[in-house]
């Protein structure tokens, strides 16, 4: 299927030939759907486009996996993308947790947005990274007060990713 890149989003253009974009937002959770169109990250275009299923264009060239990696490389997107890749692997439904202060809304699998809330925020923290207390205090917080579980992802020097579970206690 047919996606065009414009600046940071990929958009597929929905028409009566290409109803499955509906289908990728309605029942993985890709994207932002509208009337007309599928509007994409970079990081969901660039795992739609790994697994096959779409093809970016940019000024009517067809890109290449490494020219969109190269992109979300540029903006500093790579640990994103590798923590979103394994989620998605696993049979999460993810959204954007911009509203949260996180990178993501997890929901668990099975559940669609819109059917309910997502159960985890994802917070996606490199190992060479140093946290402020404050600053974790304040995810945790946020984390707590919109009834979520925290999903601390780290990203080490290899990209391996190590998951931690962070909960609200009351001492």
């Amino acid at each position: 299927m047919r996606a065009d890149l414009f600046d940071k989003t990929v958009t597929i253009k929905i028409d009566n030939e290409s109803k499955r974009a509906i289908s990728f937002n309605q029942k993985s959770g890709f994207g932002k759907l509208s009337e007309d169109k599928l509007e994409l990250s970079l990081i969901e275009a660039l795992y739609l486009m790994e697994n096959g299923r779409i093809d970016i264009y940019k000024n009517n060239q067809k890109c290449t996996q490494d020219q969109i990696l190269t992109l979300i490389k540029n903006q500093d997107l790579f640990g994103k993308y590798i923590v979103y890749k394994d989620l998605k692997d696993r049979g999460y439904i993810i959204k954007t947790g911009f509203k949260y202060g996180s990178e993501f809304r997890l929901y668990d699998r099975g559940r669609q947005p819109g059917a309910g809330h997502s159960d985890y925020l994802v917070k996606v923290l490199y190992e060479s990274y140093d946290i402020h207390a404050l600053d974790f205090a304040s995810y945790i917080r946020v984390a707590h007060g919109v009834n979520k579980k925290l999903l601390l992802a780290v990203v080490d020097e290899d990209h391996d990713i190590t998951y931690y579970n962070v909960e609200w206690t009351r001492p």
